[in-house]
């Protein structure tokens, strides 16, 4: 397993080894001890979600309230999709900055992002299930949403027709969150 940080302090994309033989495929995607040397500390798991997504379907912007925040760890276990890490912590050299990676049922990859950074990502197959290992649980009220469509951030979706639930639709800009001072704040290293 190969742990390398992506241009977004705090967010990695996790490489692993696959095994393959007659019988198929095994992979080992998560590593508490490899994860922690790369990261600089231990991840601890609350909640762990699937979410199966249709073609074209974009789910984010989302973030929590910091403190505690919710670090992800995820993977795509069938189908494809591009994930999608935005930099939401003012103040940050990477503010509103945003990467993307494609994660499948193929290479098996996994991304990393810490407290304080956005998740989105978009369906590239039908049937793409997406798995989360988060740090905290779901806390109503203090979770958050940028609209994905957002022409500041200028993400680029690999499709013409993004479907968005009726609350990522609605969910302010990057400008409006920050000016509602809902964004987390970065606290450098």
């Amino acid at each position: 397993m190969k742990i390398q940080p992506l241009t977004i302090e705090g967010a990695f994309e996790v490489i692993p080894s696959p095994h393959h033989d007659a019988r198929g495929i095994f992979v080992e995607w998560y590593r508490f001890d490899v994860l922690a040397d790369a990261i600089g500390h231990p991840l601890s798991l609350a909640q762990a979600n699937l979410s199966t997504s249709a073609r074209d379907v974009v789910r984010g912007i989302h973030f929590a309230d910091v403190p505690p925040g919710q670090a992800k760890y995820v993977t795509c276990a069938t189908g494809a999709l591009l994930d999608v890490v935005v930099d939401l912590r003012v103040g940050s050299p990477t503010f509103g900055a945003w990467e993307s990676t494609v994660l499948d049922d193929v290479d098996r990859r996994a991304v990393y992002l810490a407290e304080g950074l956005g998740h989105a990502f978009c369906a590239l197959s039908d049937g793409a299930t997406m798995a989360y290992l988060c740090s905290s649980t779901y806390r109503p009220g203090h979770e958050h949403g940028i609209n994905p469509l957002d022409r500041e951030l200028g993400i680029t979706w690999p499709t013409d027709t993004p479907v968005l639930s009726a609350k990522d639709a609605v969910a302010p800009t990057l400008a409006e969150a920050r000016a509602a001072g809902l964004l987390p704040r970065y606290v450098g290293n």
